[in-house]
């Protein structure tokens, strides 16, 4: 029986998120015959978290369903045990890096890498907790009906079952090792207010994730694609294709990996930082492995903390955070990409040291396109005046702040890199 993870991480109240996914292991349980440990990895406050305990004691029990409700105390104490069996250098720094004390998008995925691998799960199927299922014909689009099949096998087996592909056969030999849609609705970056109030300050702000060399009509692309989806068209049937999955196409609330490349590489585990968890949908693109593309969209909400004024100072700098990551993750995906398939070893595996050295190369990078970042934004949020002017002034206070983290959070990422496949191997055993 295939043994898979499904996992949810939140910070947040999510009740009805908690048995819509349940519902998903349910399916996967009853319709494909799957192992499914449903991993919550909670870090909300006391109060909502004891709200989500007695939803969790009250799902129905369904065979072939392990739930796993981990506070974070729980999750804490599984990666101490992990780290002394590992036994790195600076173990405190590794643990901090595992589980900071901001918000990291990456850090909690990579909490729910370790603990699929310990779990012996051969798949990790990611969900979030501000997302939702469609429907269709009045039941729910799960995304893992076609995260299930293909996972792990080589993408020729996936073609002579029929699914549709436009994989070069030179790269038929590779296994399938993600599946993945993207979402409906709102943006996935919370900005729309910005392009509602000036279309062109939106085109000024969104297109500072580019890479500053780009020209302008590429940059263009960028913005109009940027934070989108799959628009707001709902799902009608289903479509899938095996391909090189496109990491723009993708949402990390509607994934799925194969061990194999989580195991090998985990994600950055920056703080404070919106976009931090998509480096592996990148490095899977590059390497030529091989995916499957698919239409079953997730439905994308806000929630309406980020409306008030501490959820909006907050957001806001995750998101000038995520623009200047990009300064070094841009700089390893151009070296990704031209690795190619020198990426991978003789067993179409990830190698974790070349990884590590092209995220070590990026940390020494000249800060001064982040510094021109910083200054557009500082110059884009004045001119909206209100609480984005307000930001701008606060955002002033920090400027030598943000530009250390960014590159902290680039060396810290080398080093959980240098770190991963022992810390695996330890719970792995």
């Amino acid at each position: 029986m295939n043994r898979i993870c499904l996992c949810l991480p939140t910070d947040r109240a999510c009740s009805a998120t908690l048995t819509a996914v349940h519902e998903e292991a349910a399916h996967a349980a009853r319709d494909n015959g799957a192992d499914v440990q449903l991993l919550i990895l909670d870090s909300s406050d006391d109060r909502t978290r004891a709200e989500h305990t007695r939803i969790v004691a009250g799902l129905r029990p369904v065979p072939g369903v392990t739930v796993h409700h981990l506070d974070e105390s729980a999750q804490r104490a599984f990666l101490r045990r992990a780290v002394e069996r590992a036994g790195p250098p600076e173990p405190e720094r590794l643990l901090r890096l595992m589980l900071p004390p901001a918000v990291s998008y990456g850090a909690c995925t990579n909490r729910a890498f370790l603990l699929a691998a310990a779990l012996g799960c051969s798949s990790l199927h990611r969900r979030d907790s501000d997302s939702a299922y469609q429907l269709h014909d009045g039941r729910p689009v799960f995304p893992v009906h076609h995260e299930l099949p293909w996972l792990g096998r080589p993408a020729a087996e996936a073609a002579a079952g029929g699914l549709r592909t436009d994989l070069d056969p030179a790269d038929a030999h590779r296994p399938v090792s993600l599946a993945g849609a993207s979402f409906i609705g709102e943006l996935s970056v919370d900005i729309a207010e910005i392009r509602h109030l000036d279309e062109g300050i939106y085109h000024d702000v969104v297109s500072l994730w580019a890479p500053g060399d780009w020209p302008e009509e590429r940059t263009r692309h960028l913005v109009e694609e940027s934070f989108t989806g799959a628009g707001t068209a709902p799902f009608t049937g289903d479509r899938a294709t095996l391909t090189r999955v496109d990491p723009m196409r993708v949402d990390m609330c509607n994934v799925a990996f194969d061990r194999a490349v989580y195991e090998r590489t985990p994600l950055p585990p920056a703080t404070d930082t919106i976009g931090s968890d998509y480096f592996l949908l990148h490095l899977v693109h590059d390497a030529g492995l091989p995916g499957i593309l698919h239409n079953r969209h997730i439905e994308n909400f806000h929630t309406p903390e980020r409306r008030t004024d501490s959820g909006f100072h907050a957001y806001q700098r995750r998101f000038v955070k995520f623009l200047l990551s990009m300064l070094y993750f841009h700089h390893v995906y151009d070296r990704m990409a031209a690795e190619g398939a020198a990426l991978l070893d003789e067993r179409h595996r990830v190698r974790p040291g070349t990884i590590t050295a092209l995220v070590r190369e990026s940390a020494g990078l000249d800060r001064a396109e982040n510094v021109r970042r910083l200054d557009r934004v500082d110059t884009a949020y004045r001119k909206l005046g209100g609480r984005y002017a307000l930001f701008a002034e606060r955002l002033a206070a920090e400027r030598d702040r943000l530009l250390d983290e960014a590159e902290s959070d680039i060396e810290d990422y080398a080093h959980l890199t240098e770190a991963w496949p022992a810390l695996v191997e330890a719970v792995r055993t």
